[in-house]
């Protein structure tokens, strides 16, 4: 995977931050882009540090014009994009007649209106050079109903759908385009669900009262397990594999 230049957003975020470690671990170069800059920086110093190939560029994935002034800067810096990881995500919660006209379009904006962005603007430039590889990091959720989680819920599935009819259309280019949806995994946006020091076993056990099973393997995802489906999906072992779905959930949507 060499000589290859990923672009990663949701960079400073748990599963992000993982994928670009991930990735310039294998030789690839990452432009790491997120809209906090200080936690971004944070990120990309470490991979540095260790003789690794990233670089920040900070961007709010919701504006289309920053997102376009970016992808030119990425291009024009690092060189032509071969893969692209929608991984940024925001999540509030709560019951869907409570969430407020502001929690449903911050949610959308991130979470599939900034999946539409960017892939816009990077497949675009992928379609002339008729290569390339997308893959979006979406939720389990997208397809198992969750209690309090309708807004982030309904956005993952969006752009989960976006992500395959886009793949569809470019697949005539040789650009593949695929999803990863994750189940629980252990980072922020997890434990800020949590309301006491049980968090990760109710995750784990499951909640029957809220309709949710627990996790059949018996435990959290850990970031680098979905950044490991991330790279399979991005390298040539998954040269004949697009608008696939593939599910990191240790069996808690019961393969669904």
């Amino acid at each position: 995977m060499t000589e290859k230049t990923a672009l990663v957003t949701g960079a400073a975020g748990g599963i992000g931050a993982a994928v670009v470690h991930d990735l310039a671990a294998r030789g690839i170069t990452v432009a790491a882009v997120d809209r906090d800059p200080d936690r971004l920086a944070q990120v990309v110093a470490e991979v540095t540090a260790h003789g690794l190939r990233a670089e920040a560029f900070p961007c709010d994935v919701t504006s289309s014009a920053a997102v376009e002034r970016t992808v030119d800067e990425v291009e024009r810096r690092l060189g032509p994009l071969t893969d692209l990881v929608n991984a940024a995500g925001v999540l509030r919660l709560a019951r869907a007649v409570d969430l407020t006209d502001d929690d449903w379009s911050a949610t959308f904006a991130v979470n599939t209106t900034g999946v539409f962005h960017v892939s816009r603007a990077v497949v675009a430039r992928m379609v002339p050079r008729r290569s390339g590889a997308v893959v979006t990091v979406a939720s389990n959720a997208a397809g198992t109903a969750r209690q309090d989680m309708a807004a982030y819920a309904a956005s993952k599935a969006a752009a989960t759908m976006f992500t395959k009819c886009l793949g569809l259309e470019v697949a005539q280019y040789g650009i593949r385009c695929n999803v990863v949806a994750p189940g629980s995994t252990d980072t922020p946006m997890l434990t800020a669900m949590w309301h006491d020091t049980d968090g990760a076993k109710v995750s784990v056990e499951g909640v029957p009262e809220a309709f949710r099973v627990g996790i059949p393997l018996g435990r959290l995802a850990r970031p680098a397990d979905v950044a490991d489906a991330v790279a399979f999906l991005l390298s040539d072992r998954a040269a004949h594999i697009t608008l696939h779905d593939l599910t990191v959930d240790g069996g808690a949507a019961l393969g669904v």
